[in-house]
């Protein structure tokens, strides 16, 4: 079967899949883990499945394992059939499985019988993975736009965007807002190695040529983890650190996070009890309590700028360009950040 499926490596694949779809023949479970953005899951077994044949071939041996895996597959073959029909573009498709082995030939040479030209990823999923974890270790111009919670960084950023500079979205791919709060209101994150997934994908459009901001982050954001090597490249990238008073930041913190129930931002101040210390966490709960929100978001502030400020004290002399701004008006302060960008070689 090998010899008649045209393999691709992971670069062509990915060049290829704008243009034609991707089919997923794993489980459900690894899909979810992570995937291919835009593939779509057509699974050759499901997760109990996959577990029963695996078991198999490892106790019984690989041929077990394969007539095993025949009896399981064959009553859904025509539904994956249809569904792969319903999506191929000018008769064709992508494929891959794990490692580029016998679940995308099998399906593959399922996809044949229905006239439909399938080329599978050489090495599967785990090729595309190390492809995309070397690339976003590799050097690119990115300017990282910090500043203290609060400072409207990501409104700067869309702004930015919407003007035509190169931006990834690293809260926005992430699904959470960076604190100790930026869970809420949000849907659920995705998995640190989707996550890496969807940054590839949205920084592989971008020109190499032209900066590409990014918000400063730590290495999570939430239970999301930056890859190494790219977490590597943005602490040695340019910072512009926008700095504002806790008044000026106040009334766009008590905009985005006083309309949430009382029991949710209690449980946020909750999770950083230890750094914010017993009494000053004893101080924020009460005030939440008598809905004083502004107290509460003054006490955790000091230390988010104790945290923060120390963060930048350790980057290289240089590294750091600070914006100093009295007003939260997103477009004043987006010029004040583009002025200063300009001055970095």
């Amino acid at each position: 079967m090998s010899g008649a499926v045209n393999k691709l490596p992971a670069d062509e694949f990915l060049q290829l899949s704008a243009k034609f779809p991707v089919i997923d023949v794993r489980s459900p479970g690894e899909y979810a883990s992570g995937h291919i953005p835009g593939a779509v899951n057509i699974p050759l077994f499901d997760d109990s499945q996959r577990a029963e044949v695996g078991t198999i071939y490892r106790q019984e041996g690989n041929m077990k394992a394969v007539l095993r895996g025949i009896d399981l597959a064959a009553p859904a073959m025509s539904h994956k059939l249809e569904s792969a029909l319903s999506l191929a573009c000018d008769g064709r498709l992508l494929v891959h499985c794990w490692r580029g082995g016998m679940r995308s030939e099998a399906m593959a040479w399922l996809f044949s019988m229905g006239g439909i030209t399938a080329s599978v990823l050489d090495g599967g999923y785990k090729s595309y993975r190390n492809f995309i974890l070397e690339e976003l270790a590799e050097p690119r111009r990115y300017i990282l736009l910090g500043g203290l919670t609060g400072s409207g960084k990501t409104h700067i950023l869309k702004l930015l965007a919407r003007e035509n500079h190169q931006v990834a979205d690293l809260e926005g791919l992430a699904c959470h807002k960076g604190s100790a709060f930026g869970a809420l209101g949000q849907p659920s994150q995705p998995t640190t190695e989707h996550f890496a997934n969807l940054l590839h994908s949205s920084l592989s459009v971008m020109n190499p040529e032209r900066p590409i901001w990014l918000e400063d982050e730590s290495r999570n954001i939430g239970t999301v983890f930056m890859p190494d090597g790219f977490y590597g490249r943005m602490q040695e990238s340019p910072v512009i650190a926008l700095m504002m008073s806790i008044d000026t930041r106040l009334p766009r913190l008590l905009e985005e996070y006083s309309a949430f129930p009382p029991d949710l931002i209690r449980a946020s101040v909750l999770k950083i009890s230890r750094r914010l210390g017993g009494e000053k966490t004893k101080e924020a709960i009460e005030a939440v309590d008598r809905n004083d929100f502004s107290s509460a978001i003054r006490i955790t502030l000091e230390y988010y700028d104790r945290a923060y400020s120390y963060g930048l004290s350790k980057r290289k002399s240089g590294q750091v360009v600070f914006v100093d701004t009295d007003t939260d008006d997103t477009a004043v302060n987006a010029g004040k950040v583009l002025d200063a960008a300009s001055s970095i070689k």
